[in-house]
């Protein structure tokens, strides 16, 4: 059995982008403009210092208010890195669509 993927570290980027580094080693940026919606996650959206508190805990981002995202939807499928030597999770662990 594997173990699960999760997030183990994060850092702020420009704007809404988040680089994320998996407990395999691999690392993704996200941008998560599209996620911050609605009246609980819009507030990170709004507010540059709240989203600047985020941090790490059961393995996703968390932040203050009991703000948190899934990490299987902060994980899979966000761009690659700008740094061609960071990893992204191997192909075969990412979802595929139903066919």
């Amino acid at each position: 059995m594997w173990p699960m993927l999760e997030i183990q570290s994060a850092e702020p980027l420009a704007g809404r982008t988040v680089r994320l580094i998996l407990t395999n080693g691999a690392v993704v940026e996200r941008d998560l403009r599209d996620l911050l919606r609605g009246p609980v996650l819009g507030r990170l959206a709004a507010d540059d210092e709240l989203f600047h508190l985020m941090t790490v805990g059961y393995g996703t981002l968390v932040w203050p208010g009991d703000i948190d995202i899934a990490p299987e939807t902060l994980i899979w499928d966000g761009p690659a890195p700008r740094d061609e030597s960071a990893r992204r999770p191997e192909a075969f662990l990412r979802p595929q669509p139903p066919r």
